[in-house]
């Protein structure tokens, strides 16, 4: 293996773009991750992968061995991350208009910020088996979440990276020093303050207390809460989706930057919108951020066909629902969800 690495890098050096391929398409997707974690943005981390592969190309000769190709790769792709977080322009700070009309009164403002999206899990599917280095402190599936990757938006862009490279991806401080070029005093410092505001932001998004929201994807208990919250949606029965949630329940819908807490908060905004009288809908069970997803499709009153209307993230613990996220049409076709459904024919599709 060491023998084709250094191989492949001889013939990228000399300006072989196909080596060059074979080089880094092995660390593609995990690196589109790492951007993803950063930017909170599955369209910022795409450009700012493109822009970490670019850079790679044309500082090749650069590259002196001293460190892994994958760190050297993970430092080009975390100070790209944190120059774009610098160009303040690249993302909404103002939240557009709602398109409801009628809802209720929030009860507070949301952590998730206008620009987060969710990740599709086929995406994960593709991650070449990289276990994370011995200082990691979150699982894989823990670091992905939703929750999560709201949580290291609320954080400045160096702490963000900070906690990425050591309680991720586990590279031990002096690592993390050397590809932020900073000291490991700094980073320390910057890690410390950054797990007490994420820590605290999970176990606010947990449930009953807990630190971190409980996540067990693709159990039992979790695929029939999958079916339990796609009949309710799909006979409009109030009463049996409420059933499913917990009394703390949060609802939240970036980019619009309200939260809904509480039972009786999302029984006033299902029943004022999603349940309102004449809406009729369809749903495409996915998954997201290794949480059950649901492309929601509503049906189009002058035509044969069911139109996307939103997709739906939910946390799960054991057999409640603790938060819904609820995404515009935008993100629907990333996760090879189609703009309409026909009336005829659906149940094949769940």
């Amino acid at each position: 293996m060491e023998t084709d690495t250094t191989a492949l890098l001889a013939r990228a050096r000399a300006g072989d773009h196909n080596a060059f391929r074979d080089l880094v398409q092995g660390h593609s997707h995990e690196l589109q991750v790492h951007c993803y974690r950063i930017l909170g943005s599955l369209q910022d981390a795409e450009d700012a992968l493109q822009e970490t592969l670019l850079s790679a190309w044309r500082n090749l000769g650069g590259f002196g061995r001293r460190s892994s190709l994958r760190t050297w790769l993970y430092k080009i792709a975390t100070n790209r991350c944190l120059s774009m977080l610098r160009a303040d322009g690249r993302r909404p700070r103002v939240a557009p208009p709602l398109p409801e009309a009628a809802l209720p009164e929030p009860t507070g403002a949301a952590d998730a910020p206008p620009w987060l999206e969710p990740y599709p899990d086929v995406l994960l599917d593709h991650l070449v088996d990289q276990r994370p280095g011995p200082e990691a402190r979150y699982e894989a599936t823990e670091a992905i979440s939703l929750a999560f990757i709201t949580a290291l938006q609320l954080l400045p862009p160096r702490q963000r990276a900070a906690l990425v490279l050591r309680d991720v991806l586990g590279y031990h401080a002096a690592e993390a020093a050397q590809m932020l070029d900073t000291t490991r005093e700094a980073v320390n410092s910057a890690l410390k303050r950054a797990r007490a505001t994420v820590d605290d932001h999970l176990a606010d998004s947990g449930s009953s207390g807990s630190r971190r929201p409980a996540r067990q994807p693709d159990t039992a208990a979790e695929h029939r809460l999958v079916a339990r919250f796609t009949d309710a949606l799909e006979r409009a029965d109030l009463d049996a989706l409420i059933e499913l949630l917990v009394t703390d329940v949060r609802l939240s819908m970036p980019p619009a930057m309200l939260e809904y807490r509480g039972i009786e908060s999302a029984r006033r905004i299902f029943a004022a919108v999603s349940f309102r009288p004449g809406r009729a809908y369809r749903v495409v069970p996915t998954r997201a951020n290794g949480q059950p997803a649901f492309g929601l499709y509503l049906a189009d009153p002058h035509a044969a066909v069911h139109r996307a209307y939103c997709l739906l993230v939910v946390t799960t613990a054991s057999d409640r629902i603790t938060a819904i996220t609820s995404f515009s049409t935008n993100v629907m076709t990333r996760f090879g969800l189609p703009r309409t459904l026909p009336v005829d024919g659906l149940s094949s599709r769940r």
